[in-house]
């Protein structure tokens, strides 16, 4: 009767951990439209996929919107680019530390005939101020997005309220950078884009970079794990594991090994 036990025991013992190997078999990663829809999700997570045995499944949305489903436990992992909104998210407790990974830069993209006259310029404040004062089209994300708060930042320091401007000159599509930047495509209108998306964008039409440079178009993007003391349900052992990577010398060397047509998309700069 004992050794019934203990042989009971044992294939119990092994069917939880089997259980437990199964419920680490993947994560979810709440992430950007930008990361998706660059590519670099596709290029990277193959490697990490086939060395680790994790599958990783990605949400794409807003910043905003992948913070919030991060809060209702709706993620393992967080990869988002609006640093200020990712610190409240760990200094709420919903997060258990931010690292950054990689960076890039937005642009203003128009049209080549250019009615605001603000190709070349660096200066993003005084080319929105331009774009206002002409009335010129302007398409705007208008979903909460990290693109979208780093917009609104510089319309907000260039003394500009474009909630009265809203339907005018002025619109939202409340969609993704890709859904944006064909809105602003068919309008001839400006837009705000991180550059990695830009480069991938097949349909620029007659859009092309007129602002750029300017230090407050730099876009850093950081990773953080959901906290399990919140959501128990967190994967812990693989988000943990695909975070390392990210931030490791393998991690970091498959980010900037990411390019198209030549052109580094995201360069790595974790500590």
């Amino acid at each position: 009767m004992i050794g019934t036990w203990i042989r009971a025991g044992a294939v119990a013992l092994g069917l939880a951990a089997g259980t437990a190997q199964a419920e680490e078999s993947f994560i979810v990663v709440q992430s950007t439209t930008s990361t998706q829809n660059s590519g670099l999700l596709d290029y990277i997570l193959p490697g990490f996929e086939a060395e680790t045995g994790i599958d990783v499944r990605v949400v794409a949305v807003g910043t905003g919107q992948a913070i919030k489903n991060a809060m209702n436990g709706d993620g393992d992992v967080l990869l988002v680019h609006a640093k200020q909104a990712e610190e409240k998210f760990v200094a709420e407790g919903w997060g258990v530390e931010r690292f950054d990974v990689m960076y890039n830069d937005f642009v203003l993209v128009g049209p080549r005939s250019d009615p605001a006259k603000v190709k070349g310029g660096t200066d993003i404040v005084a080319a929105l101020t331009a774009i206002s004062d002409t009335r010129a089209p302007f398409v705007s994300r208008g979903d909460n997005s990290g693109t979208h708060k780093a917009e609104l930042r510089h319309w907000k320091e260039a003394g500009i309220d474009v909630a009265d401007a809203s339907g005018n000159w002025y619109r939202e599509t409340g969609s993704g950078m890709g859904a944006t930047l064909n809105v602003a495509s068919g309008m001839d209108a400006y837009a705000l884009t991180d550059r990695a998306t830009w480069l991938a964008f097949g349909n620029k039409g007659k859009l092309n970079i007129l602002v750029e440079g300017d230090p407050k178009l730099f876009n850093q993007y950081g990773v953080i794990l959901v906290n399990p003391d919140k959501h128990p349900g967190v994967r812990v052992a693989a988000a943990q594991r695909f975070i390392d990577w990210l931030l490791s010398e393998e991690g970091q060397a498959a980010i900037a090994s990411f390019k198209l047509d030549g052109e580094q998309l995201f360069f790595p700069n974790a500590q």
